[in-house]
């Protein structure tokens, strides 16, 4: 075909409107194709974010009317120990799940907190205590608190895997026999009793309902502070550090910075569910701060699921559940066995937790999608 011949098939080409396939691409069709696109992703997140939306809004429904439908040993007994374990757990799942440091000393920490509570503020050790107001004494706890965890932090970031639970658990033992044998600070093995929370005004915080309703409060503020910290460059960065260490100091991140400001705000979580804690007891003791109770912070964040705030607290309730009435199964002396092949099963059967499991179910529950 000569020149003349194509640029005369050309133009009459382009002249005519196209009888076969589809038209050129222009770049008004190719912006409606992008809106179109667009509009239909829309409408499927907005949908999905209107279902997590309405599963919080269950969720919170259920806790805030839970104490008006339940007895007061739910109420407290269950309810609220499951809570104030469930924050303490949470510290030890932010370290593990988001900053790959697994931590024995959490309940140390919160043992700390408590004491502090027992020693500056009110108890039955009239001769140690100090009298100090429980606000005063509250936010002492819970600057001690932090303080311990970053120093606990220092000594460990420096290692990994099996040296750091190491590393945790003997400073857990160490303190432990502190607290059982130095009687001058600490009291020895008998501790502290009547240790209560406060009354504001009418409202007196021992009664289970307010009590529950504090704990809950302490509780949402705690999760709704892990899911802000881990979306932060902060917490970004601490993700990167736990899955390559190496990479994150070469791209010039200072990783046993994160690290420890990990550990202190895991602290700042541990003090307060301390401070929690010792009021719901009412008193502390060595045995709060003992081996089974360093070992039992960490099975109910593994039960739960240290991939997910919330396992935590799925992980204590089904431990405070198991701890009161697995007594009707089996002998007091042998609760530590029923704990322990709960906790392998869910081990075996999902490494996740129990909440993994449920998104596995969920998963097998839910229609396939139509492509």
């Amino acid at each position: 075909m000569s020149a003349n011949k194509w640029r005369h098939a050309m133009s009459t080409n382009s002249g005519a409107p196209a009888r076969r396939g589809r038209s050129p691409a222009t770049p008004t069709s190719v912006s409606q194709a992008g809106a179109s696109q667009a509009a239909t992703a829309h409408p499927d997140r907005r949908g999905q974010a209107r279902a997590k939306l309405l599963r919080y809004a269950i969720v919170m429904a259920a806790l805030l009317v839970y104490p008006w439908i339940a007895s007061s040993f739910f109420t407290f007994q269950i309810g609220a120990q499951s809570l104030i374990l469930g924050i303490i757990a949470l510290s030890l799942a932010f370290l593990a799940g988001y900053g790959g440091m697994v931590s024995l000393s959490q309940m140390t920490i919160a043992g700390i907190a408590g004491y502090v509570m027992a020693i500056f503020g009110h108890s039955a050790v009239s001769q140690i205590s100090m009298e100090w107001p429980w606000w005063l004494a509250s936010v002492l706890a819970v600057l001690l608190a932090v303080g311990t965890a970053t120093l606990i932090g220092i000594v460990s970031v420096r290692t990994d895997g099996i040296y750091t639970i190491m590393i945790t658990l003997a400073i857990g033992v160490a303190m432990f026999y502190l607290t059982q044998q130095n009687y001058t600070v600490f009291n020895g093995f008998q501790g502290f009793s009547s240790i209560f929370p406060p009354q504001l005004g009418t409202l007196n915080l021992r009664d289970p309902v307010p009590f529950y309703y504090l704990s809950l409060f302490f509780a949402l503020l705690s999760y709704a502070a892990v899911k802000y910290i881990v979306r932060t460059p902060f917490g970004i960065a601490l993700q990167g550090t736990r899955d390559n260490a190496r990479r994150m100091r070469a791209l010039g991140f200072n990783v046993a910075a994160h690290r420890v400001a990990a550990h202190a705000f895991a602290g700042l979580l541990a003090g307060i569910g301390g401070v929690l804690l010792v009021w719901y007891n009412a008193r502390i003791s060595p045995g709060t701060i003992g081996t089974s109770a360093l070992i039992n912070i960490l099975i109910i964040a593994v039960i739960g699921g240290l991939r997910h705030p919330l396992g935590a607290f799925i992980g204590a309730l089904a431990f405070v559940l198991l701890q009161n009435f697995a007594i009707d199964l089996i002998d007091r002396e042998r609760f530590n066995l029923i704990i322990g092949g709960a906790f392998l099963l869910i081990l075996v059967f999902s490494p996740d937790g129990l909440l993994g499991l449920w998104h596995r179910v969920r998963g097998l529950l839910r229609p396939a999608r139509k492509q």
